[in-house]
Order: C-alpha cells, then structure tokens, then sequence
C-alpha cells in the first residue's frame, strides 16, 4: 500500500486524480442504489409479512401535496439536477479564469458529504426537512464530478484517457464494495437501526479521501479575467461552447447522442433498487446481495469496454453498449418480475454500468477541440447530462404516478436507447471507425 501514495510526478497526479472516484462512488452505491433507498422504503411504507409493500401505504405528503414515495424520490433527484445545470455555468467562468476548478470541486465534495451525514437524522414524519440533506448529497455528488472530469484533459493525452477513465471507475467499485460490506455487517450482524450510521460513513469516507485528490491535483492557472461580470461569464462560455460546436459536426452529433443515451442510463442506475423492492419485492439483504454483485461486474466492464473501444473504436463500442441496454430493457419489461429474473438484469446493468459511463467519459476527453478552457467544455457535458437526468427521472416519476407501476417506465427507456442508437449513426464514418482521436 505505501508504494500507492509514494508514486511520484505526472503518475502521481493521474493516481491522485483517480482516487476521487474511490472516494466519492460509496455516494452513488449506498445514498442512490443499495441502502438509503431500501431505508426510504421501508420508512415511507407499510409492509406486509412477507416483506411486500401494502397497495396505497407508499404514498407520502411532501409540501401539502400527496405523492408515491419513490416518485418523490426521483423529483427530489432531478430538482438537484436542475439545481446543478444553473450554478454550474456560474462558477465554470471563475473555474477558468480565476483558477478555482480545484476549490469549486472541494466545495462540492464538502457539501456532499455533508448531505450524507444529515441523512442520519432522516425522520418520514419530517419529509420536507429530511429530504435537504439527500437533496444536498446529490448537488455535491454530481457538482463535483464535473469539475473532477474537466481535468482529465489536462492530467494525461487523450491515447491514455480510456484506460486512466477505466481505472478511476474500477477503483470506484472496489471501494464501494467495501464499503457495502461494512455497511452489511453493520445492518445484517448489529441490527437495522445501524443503518443511518452507514449515512455516516459514507459522508466520512468521501470526505476523508477525497483530500488524497485534492495534495495530488495541480492548482489551475490563473488568467486575465474578461471584462464584464465573471459569474455571467460561464453563460457566456457556455453559448461560445454551443456556437464552436456548429464548426466540429462529430462533437455536436455524440453530445446529441450522448444527450438522449444518458436519459435512460441513469435513470435505470438509480432507480433500479427501487425497482427491485417495490415490483419484485427483493429484501434488504437480498438487494445488498444483488447490489454487490453488480458492482463486482461493473469492473470487468469497464476494462473490457475499453480493451473493446481500442480495437473498434468508442462510438462503435457505444453503440454496442446501446444495444445491449435496450435489450436489457426488453428483458426486464417481460422476465424481471421473479427474483432470479431480477438477479440476472441486475448483472447486466452491473456490467453495462461499468463499460458506459468509463466509456462516455472518456470519449468525450479525446475528441475535445484543443482548448484552454476545458472546464467549459465539462460544464457544456454536465449540463446535457444532468438535463438529460432531469427528464429520465420526471419522466419516471410521471409514468410510475399515472400508471402505478414502475414497471412501464421501463418501455420510455427503450425508445430513448433506439433514439441514441440512431444519433450515434449521424456520427460521421471517419468518427465512428476511429481507435485514437485527435482532436
């Protein structure tokens, strides 16, 4: 372990960059998929001996207004998320010229994992309150991402941005598996009412190693700020952004597939566990089962996409992942509805998961324009992904309200991954049969 810490120059930093996804991913296993949202369930719902949530005892108060509680769940989300679209481009414009990527993305961490430990005081009979600290969990789980991925382009060349992007990830998994297995123990061997400290924890966890990325990334150069107001100078980087696009066709025809493809994506990764609870009625320890395998197939993925993306190029290995979350679609709409059907999706998001987002991100890294100002162009990416979250969740919450089953949502994700598919066809040929960009 100590040769880790004792590396030395550029490895150094791109080590150091990659811890923060060791450090902040026990957010996305624990606050979004396996033990908060089995928590929420559970405290939100009345259930019945065998563990089966009771017809009407899922629905909640929130603001005066009635709601299905994970419908609320997946408002909260994306009310974060369109929370992030608006700061962001305010702080992307200090982030470049006053050299405050680095502060932005603490700031971020810290607020996040402060969120995660304000769920310990969780309380159903207090929602409006309760729901501040997840609402914050998220902010600054997904505010400091963006400002953590603009710096891949300035840590490492865009040859060794798939594997240094795999690698983050893979060590994201593997501390979340750790940290699923304490969090396990604690619940499983001491009792359920341990389960806000696994809160705790985590808010802890990602906040004591995300300081390992903090000593190793460089501090930004400051530059001449413009004229003008610098918080509106983000927007106005933003719309530079969108007008350079018109002159790089292969960067505008991704963004648009990678608009509609991160809809459905990350929809079906939050709302998977709640999807397992609520339509096929899966127990707390048989989703901390299930959620420890699929992040243990999430790592093979990611390296395995990669390796594939280096023989047939990204934008075709993406749209290999496209088809094979519509077909994962298909296949839970029909055969997810017994545990084992379940189990066997589960794997496949697990693997999908993995390959995807390394994948997404980076593509994106390698075929930026040569820029000065990549936090820009990472505010540009966080703003369509986070847009396309807002929809993919109030969409899911809308048709799970309308329907009463979570389970039709599932059929919008299918036309969204058929719209992706065809978006990343527009990619032009040269594009799409590429193994290394160049810009």
């Amino acid at each position: 372990m100590l040769k880790i810490f004792k590396k030395e120059g550029p490895e150094k930093v791109k080590w150091g960059w990659a811890m923060y996804d060791w450090a902040n991913n026990v957010y996305s296993l624990v606050i979004t998929t396996a033990i908060f949202p089995v928590f929420y369930n559970n405290v939100t719902s009345e259930k019945d001996a065998e563990e089966r949530i009771i017809d009407g005892t899922d629905n909640v108060m929130f603001l005066g207004m009635e709601f299905v509680n994970t419908q609320l769940y997946s408002y909260v989300l994306a009310t974060s998320f369109l929370t992030i679209i608006i700061i962001s481009p305010l702080l992307s414009g200090l982030a470049d010229y006053a050299g405050k990527k680095k502060l932005f993305m603490r700031i971020f961490c810290y607020v996040g994992s402060a969120g995660c430990v304000g769920l310990y005081w969780f309380d159903a009979d207090h929602l409006e309150l309760s729901m501040v600290p997840f609402f914050l969990a998220s902010l600054g789980f997904w505010g400091s991402v963006g400002f953590y991925n603009a710096f891949l382009p300035e840590i490492a060349p865009r040859e060794e941005h798939d594997r240094l992007s795999a690698k983050g990830y893979a060590m994201g998994y593997w501390s979340s598996l750790i940290i699923l297995v304490i969090c396990a123990g604690m619940i499983l061997g001491i009792g359920s009412h341990t389960t806000t400290f696994c809160f705790v924890l985590v808010g802890l966890w990602w906040f004591g190693f995300a300081h390992i990325t903090f000593n190793a990334l460089p501090e930004s150069e400051i530059k001449d700020l413009p004229p003008g107001n610098i918080l509106a100078q983000g927007f106005k980087e933003l719309v530079g952004v969108a007008r350079e696009l018109k002159g790089f066709v292969h960067l505008k025809r991704y963004l648009g597939a990678f608009f509609v493809m991160s809809m459905a994506i990350q929809t079906i990764i939050i709302m998977a566990s709640s999807f397992g609870i609520k339509e096929v009625g899966l127990d707390e320890k048989e989703l901390i089962i299930t959620i420890f395998v699929v992040n243990l197939l999430a790592i093979p993925g990611a390296f395995g996409l990669s390796a594939v993306s280096r023989r047939i190029g990204n934008i075709k290995a993406l749209m290999t992942c496209i088809v094979g979350w519509a077909a994962l679609c298909l296949y839970a709409y029909f055969f997810a509805t017994t545990k084992m059907g379940f189990y066997v999706a589960a794997g496949a998001i697990g693997f999908l998961m993995g390959g995807t987002q390394s994948l997404n991100r980076a593509t994106y890294s390698k075929i930026l324009p040569t820029t000065k100002d990549p936090a820009s162009y990472f505010s540009f990416y966080e703003v369509l992904e986070k847009g396309g979250l807002i929809i993919g969740m109030f969409g899911w919450g809308y048709i799970e309200g309308y329907t009463g089953s979570m389970r039709e949502s599932i059929l919008a994700m299918i036309i969204l991954f058929s719209l992706a598919f065809l978006a990343m066809l527009m990619v032009p040929k040269e594009y799409r049969n590429k193994v290394h960009y160049a810009g």
